[in-house]
């Protein structure tokens, strides 16, 4: 036949829309275009083509050839369609006949010599394959990423060659569906992280609290000491804590991790994100974007944690985006021809000194710095920023007593019990941590005894609390009471809850 066609998938956000890979080939001086809105990348597949079909022991059809890529209006991108456009262009020779009843999806990068090469962004292609039914063929670097998405008849191959064997009937040409089987069984179970356990840190007894707060309930935390007191320390201690993954949160993290510019490792399945961006990094690196639309740090760390140390050292932009995934777990970036939403449901754990030089109230060494310079160090984190993070707390050193002293017996076993056990509270009664409670979750879900309903109406007086800061005071409150296994908000829940509220001011 003089016109084939075979399947795959674009990569736009977290979408991955179905692409028709057509090809026809008829009489004239020999040509080969490809049309479809192709990326210059996908325009050089016409090299890497030409010499895989011909040193995979093809003929590379005469005449002229045209490639279209349906639909015509969604940008491609990546080396992922050159293995179709190859076999595309062998079975509208009659090189190659398909044995199977529908077109194959077909993913993979050519070599000059035919060998296959891995693509970016697979993961997703293959959980919308799985869903239509479709057959997947991959190479088979990818076989273990494919097999995430529970597809069932995913196959990898490590040639050209050996994918025509397998679509002209030879099933035993997949020589990686059998043999990284087990590997991809492996990599479908959850791993455990390389972080730290929270009994390596010592003394810091009321951040090891404010910690497990955090994990409870969800909540964002901004740590304020001087320079070696453990705030990097608590922080990558906190994904210990946090409850495992659900398959479908497991997959979802894998999901955005694939589309990133370091791909995802299935090495990492299961385990939550830990992001660390250094505060030069720029706007469009945290929140997204850039000339093609990617996903950021924020997207990055969904159902993870965000650790942004030094923290009013963030450029002032990057800091203001911050608010908006806060409130809403996501983020929409937009641009004149583009428009992608993904979702941003991380934890947010900031770090800072409490002066420019870091020893403000420090025991040991005395502060340098005079008023106004420390107001303006301050000042670079705005209020209503503050505002949305729900746990303050300061972090003072650690006496060389403490740290010479003996380690006590392990509680963080027992403390990520405890959280565990918060968290199915939450779910079972609401769906969703305390941090994510609506107003209507609030209203049903935060009922507190009248001793601490006028406890609550006196914090919000002294502390001038806004909305937003009375709400965040009764969602930190619901979770110590879970922690505690109390139906009803009591005193000490709000007490504790207020003593983690903002305590720098800014102007």
């Amino acid at each position: 036949m003089s016109v084939a066609q075979v399947l795959s998938r674009a990569q736009l956000g977290l979408a991955a829309p179905l692409v028709q890979i057509e090809a026809h080939l008829g009489s004239g001086l020999p040509g080969f275009s490809i049309v479809g809105l192709p990326a210059p990348v996908v325009r050089e597949s016409r090299e890497r083509v030409r010499s895989a079909i011909l040193n995979s022991g093809y003929d590379f059809p005469p005449g002229r050839i045209t490639v279209n890529l349906a639909p015509v209006e969604l940008s491609k991108e990546g080396g992922r369609y050159d293995l179709p456009v190859a076999l595309a262009l062998l079975c509208a020779s009659g090189q190659l006949k398909l044995r199977c009843a529908a077109p194959p999806e077909c993913y993979g990068e050519l070599g000059l010599g035919g060998e296959l090469r891995p693509v970016r962004g697979l993961l997703l292609a293959a959980i919308h394959a799985a869903r239509a039914g479709h057959e997947l063929l991959v190479p088979a670097s990818d076989l273990a990423e494919a097999r995430l998405a529970r597809h069932p008849n995913a196959h990898g191959f490590g040639t050209l060659r050996e994918v025509c064997g397998f679509i002209g009937g030879d099933r035993s040409a997949a020589v990686a569906s059998s043999a990284d089987a087990t590997a991809g069984e492996v990599a479908l179970r959850a791993t455990p992280g390389n972080e730290g356990s929270l009994d390596e840190v010592r003394g810091q007894w009321r951040a090891k609290r404010a910690l497990t707060i955090a994990a409870a309930g969800g909540h964002s935390l901004l740590m304020i000491g001087p320079p070696g007191s453990g705030k990097t320390m608590l922080a990558t201690r906190l994904p210990a804590l946090l409850p495992a993954l659900t398959e479908a949160e497991a997959i979802e993290v894998a999901g955005i991790a694939s589309i990133s510019a370091a791909g995802f490792d299935p090495a990492r399945w299961g385990q939550r994100p830990f992001r660390a961006p250094h505060h030069a990094s720029s706007a469009n690196a945290i929140v997204g974007g850039g000339s093609r639309l990617r996903a950021g740090e924020i997207s990055l760390a969904h159902r993870g944690v965000l650790f942004m140390d030094e923290l009013p050292e963030f450029d002032r932009r990057v800091l203001e985006a911050l608010r908006e995934p806060l409130e809403s777990g996501a983020i929409t970036l937009v641009r004149a021809a583009d428009r992608l939403e993904l979702p941003a449901e991380f934890q947010l754990v900031a770090a800072m000194n409490p002066c420019p030089c870091g020893y403000l109230g420090d025991n040991t060494r005395s502060c340098c710095c005079g008023p106004r310079r420390v107001q303006r160090y301050r000042d670079r984190i705005s209020g209503p920023l503050l505002d949305r993070i729900d746990l303050h707390i300061e972090v003072p050193r650690v006496e060389p007593v403490a740290l010479q002293r003996a380690p006590a017996a392990a509680t963080a076993p027992a403390l990520a019990a405890q959280v565990q056990r918060a968290r199915s509270v939450q779910l079972a009664r609401q769906r969703c941590c305390n941090a994510r409670l609506d107003h209507a979750g609030l209203a049903a879900h935060c009922q507190a005894a009248p001793a601490a309903q006028r406890l609550v109406a006196h914090v919000c007086e002294r502390l001038g609390l806004s909305a937003r800061g009375y709400h965040r005071l009764l969602k930190v409150a619901r979770t110590i009471a879970d922690l505690d296994g109390a139906a009803e908000l009591g005193t000490a829940h709000v007490s504790e809850a207020a003593s983690l509220r903002p305590s720098i001011e800014v102007g």
